[in-house]
Order: structure tokens, then C-alpha cells, then sequence
């Protein structure tokens, strides 16, 4: 959590276990101190005149005296907690992962169930996602229906992405299958360049589609859309999935009238198969958050990060307000 004022303070991921034990100086000074206190009065009264005991003595010291040795004593605990060096996750922007956005173009995205059409819909939400990602992110575009076609390999300048949607056109058929092994490929060629050593860049296929695959129609085929999913996966490579559509949608063919239903189905298989996320859109708006949260998943990574200065700051206020009170309460510092 973050306190205002303080910072970041963490009571997890501690680089020095060990000093927590430090914890049991000031448990060993309360005990201490209440010990000194007992003998005090002890004392007072062993070598005071009876009569005057309760006066010399009085039964009811002000209870405030006690609050220096105490403050003082939560700023030894509140110190021991910045020594063991607790550590926060810090979300940073990644400059090396790639993304490869996969849209579905085959006719059924003529439907007109999301307005002005699921493909209209779908450019304008890859767009968003597009401005919006990581600067350091390389992005790449396919378009599929019955083929799959890189409009844009993996580029930091998404500005071209951007402009390949606009280029977007409807065809036959729906080849998953193939846009997941030319992403595969895309992401290859690109980490190949990218990796300075033996670990290749975080990569994630981000596919948008409103059904299940058509070309081949069985998806174990070998350029089949499971197949692929399982290569992914071997690749360590998740295929987020996006069913956009709704059970409503239709599309003219002639002067028939075609239901086109979104199919979910195969698009949460292959997620699953794959080791990635699947999600359900029926509006731009859930659309939108599809993709902010895919963004948030591959355009930043956890590191931890050290987070004692609160607690030190929180230390070396306690032990101002005691060197403070004992002046104030009892003419004297804490002892």
C-alpha cells in the first residue's frame, strides 16, 4: 500500500528475513522497562516514611509518561521492519515484448448486430488498443479469412498498424489455424533480432474472430487451428482470444438473409490450449476492455521493488514524537 506522505510500505517480500529477529530488542526493552517501574516503586516505598508513602508515592501517576517509551519503542519495530528491506511489485513498461493482432475478416464480420459492422467495430477498437500500447511494444497486424495475410511484422512504430486496418476487407472462409502460425512465424523472425542473449522477448498473438474455423474443417488437421494452439503453446507464446459478435448478427448473401451467431467456443479452447486468456465482447465498449486488458497483461511486467523508506521515514517521525513527549511530559528524554 502507499500512505501519503510516507510512500510505498510493504509487509512482504523481505530481502533479509533474518533482521525481523531484531524485533524481539524492543519486546525485551518493553519488558524491561515495565520491570524497572515495578522495582521503582518498590523501592520508593521500602525507603519512605509509611505516612508519607502516598504522598512521596502517589497511587495514580499520570499514565502519560509512559507514551515516550512507548512511541519510542514502536520506532525500534517500525526500524527493525525498513532493515529487513520489504520489497513491492512495480509495474514497468515492457520494451521488448511483441504483440501479433489477428482479426478475423472472413463475411460473417459483415454483420451489423455490433454497429456499423463487427469489422468497422473491430478496426476501431484495434486502433484504440494500438495508440494506446506500450511505446516499447513491437506490434504486428494479419488479417484471415480463408488465407492469412501479415499486413505489418512487429514494429515499435504502431502508427503502421494503424493504417493497415484501415485496409481491412471482408472473404470467405475462416483459417484460424493458418493466422496462428503466421503470427508463430512473424514472432519468430522478430525475437530472432531482438534477443541480445539465449532468452527471446515475451510474445502474445492477440486473436479477434466472431466464430469457429471452416478451413480446415477439422481443427486437429495439421494447419488446423488446435494444432496451432498446441505449437503456441510449445513455443511458450498464449493466444489471447476475443469472440466478438452477438447471437443476433446476420449477413445478406443474395437475397438470403444468413444467421451468423458468435461461436465462443473454439476461441476459449484455443486460449486454453495455449496457456492464454479468452474473452467475450458483444459491444465496442466491452471490446475496448478486452484489449485494455490484454494491454495491461503483455505492455507492462512486475518487477519487485524496495519499499523500506516508509517505514523508515515512519521509524524517524516516532522517534521525534517521543524525544518530543518526554521533554514535554517529563522534562526529560526517554530512558
Amino acid at each position: 500500500m502507499t500512505v501519503p506522505g510516507f510512500g510505498a510500505m510493504s509487509l512482504s517480500g523481505f530481502q533479509h528475513t533474518w533482521l525481523l529477529g531484531f524485533a524481539l530488542v524492543p519486546i525485551g526493552l518493553l519488558g524491561l522497562y515495565v520491570l524497572a517501574q515495578i522495582r521503582r516503586r518498590r523501592r520508593m516505598r521500602r525507603f519512605t516514611d509509611p505516612e508519607l508513602a502516598d504522598t512521596v508515592v502517589p497511587k495514580r501517576e499520570s499514565r502519560l509518561r509512559h507514551v515516550p517509551i512507548a512511541m519510542l519503542l514502536i520506532a525500534l519495530l517500525l526500524l527493525t521492519v525498513a532493515l529487513a528491506g520489504p520489497t513491492r511489485t512495480t509495474r514497468i513498461p515492457r520494451n521488448r515484448a511483441v504483440i501479433m493482432l489477428a482479426i478475423d475478416v472472413s463475411q460473417s464480420m459483415r454483420a451489423t448486430d455490433v454497429a456499423p459492422s463487427r469489422l468497422d467495430a473491430a478496426k476501431e477498437a484495434a486502433k484504440k488498443f494500438a495508440r494506446e500500447l506500450t511505446p516499447g511494444v513491437n506490434l504486428g497486424l494479419i488479417a484471415f479469412a480463408g488465407t492469412a495475410n501479415v499486413l505489418v511484422s512487429p514494429t515499435a512504430q504502431h502508427e503502421a498498424t494503424i493504417a493497415a486496418l484501415d485496409n481491412l476487407r471482408p472473404d470467405n472462409s475462416t483459417a484460424i489455424g493458418e493466422a496462428l502460425f503466421s503470427a508463430l512465424d512473424s514472432i519468430a523472425t522478430v525475437a530472432a533480432v531482438l534477443s541480445s542473449n539465449a532468452t527471446p522477448p515475451p510474445a502474445r498473438i492477440v486473436l479477434l474472430s466472431d466464430g469457429k474455423e471452416n478451413k480446415p474443417g477439422n481443427p486437429n488437421n495439421p494447419r488446423g487451428a488446435y494444432t496451432a494452439a498446441r505449437a503456441a503453446k510449445d513455443r511458450g507464446v498464449p493466444v489471447s482470444t476475443i469472440s466478438f459478435g452477438t447471437t443476433n448478427g446476420f449477413v445478406e448473401v443474395g437475397n438470403q438473409r444468413l444467421p451468423v451467431p458468435v461461436d465462443p467456443e473454439m476461441l476459449q479452447h484455443i486460449a486454453q490450449m495455449s496457456g492464454g486468456q479468452s474473452y467475450k465482447a458483444t459491444n465496442v465498449d466491452e471490446l475496448n476492455r478486452s484489449y485494455a486488458a490484454v494491454q495491461d497483461q503483455v505492455g507492462y511486467q512486475s518487477v519487485p521493488g524496495p519499499a523500506s523508506a516508509g517505514w523508515l521515514r515512519l521509524a524517524v517521525l516516532c522517534a521525534t514524537i517521543a524525544v518530543l513527549l518526554a521533554l514535554t511530559i517529563n522534562r526529560r528524554l526517554p530512558v
